[in-house]
């Protein structure tokens, strides 16, 4: 990955350029809340929003992007099927109602939310047919875990260009990082921040002392050093700006180990492979 500046990309498998830095929705209230949250972000040069049809706030994005000067094709836009839809037909029937709250007539990524078990291949067949109708230019898939997209691989005709994931120092799961390499599969951290248990950590308070930067453009610049695309959340106009303030400082290769030895294993979401919705 080329870090440059905010507008800066990464090259999907089938060629299409993800911005690796974006602003996440999770749980931003659906109205005036995340029609501010994008426009912020949009007026302060971020080019990719990632939502879900489950957080309920599509509506308010979509009003957001079009009532904003960006263009709608330099936007990089996200959304994600949720569990209950899953399987083929209600996955397209999904779809069709995310674009229509939305209000676009393509998406640059769909996503399955969340494994569920003996559902995920046939919703994964839906988005091909997606993909290969071209109404959306990338698919992907989120807390999928190794033997998931092992799993995924043995039937799929298209490989996920992008595996969404918790992903912060208490949870590197570097084995799983460099299986997804491996694959061509790009990695994208949710909860980059911890929910906010980032800004207790000893170490990444010394090191964001050292390096003269917040703990949040710290983690936030270990994860584009890491290779992962990276989309924190925050409904703040200053903090949404301060996010994407990551681009005049490096992290010594010491410094990301350090981090990376941060690594417990430890979730602040659902665990993929025990979850019951």
């Amino acid at each position: 990955m080329n870090i440059t500046d905010i507008n800066g990309t990464v090259q999907l498998a089938n060629g299409v350029q993800m911005p690796y830095f974006g602003l996440g929705v999770f749980k931003t209230k659906e109205g005036q809340e995340v029609i501010d949250s994008v426009t912020y972000a949009l007026d302060a040069g971020y080019r990719h929003i990632d939502t879900a049809a489950i957080y309920g706030n599509e509506e308010g994005v979509g009003i957001a992007i079009e009532k904003n000067a960006t263009a709608r094709k330099d936007i990089f836009l996200t959304t994600k099927v949720w569990n209950a839809d899953q399987g083929y037909d209600s996955t397209l029937k999904a779809f069709d109602t995310s674009l229509a709250k939305l209000k676009t007539d393509y998406l640059d990524l769909y996503l399955i939310h969340w494994p569920v078990k003996g559902k995920y291949k046939e919703t994964w067949r839906a988005l091909e047919k997606l993909y290969a109708d071209g109404r959306v230019k990338a698919i992907g898939v989120s807390n999928f875990l190794q033997h998931h997209l092992e799993d995924l691989f043995q039937s799929a005709n298209v490989i996920p260009m992008v595996d969404q994931l918790e992903f912060h120092p208490y949870l590197v799961q570097q084995p799983l990082l460099d299986f997804c390499r491996q694959n061509n599969v790009q990695y994208e951290a949710w909860s980059p921040l911890m929910q906010g248990k980032a800004f207790d950590v000893p170490l990444l308070k010394e090191l964001a002392a050292k390096y003269n930067v917040s703990v949040a453009q710290l983690v936030l610049r270990w994860d584009l050093q890491k290779e992962v695309v990276t989309i924190p959340k925050s409904i703040k106009q200053d903090r949404v700006i301060s996010n994407a303030q990551l681009f005049n400082f490096e992290i010594s290769k010491e410094d990301v180990q350090k981090i990376d030895a941060l690594d417990r294993g430890e979730r602040v979401g659902p665990d993929p492979d025990n979850f019951d919705f």
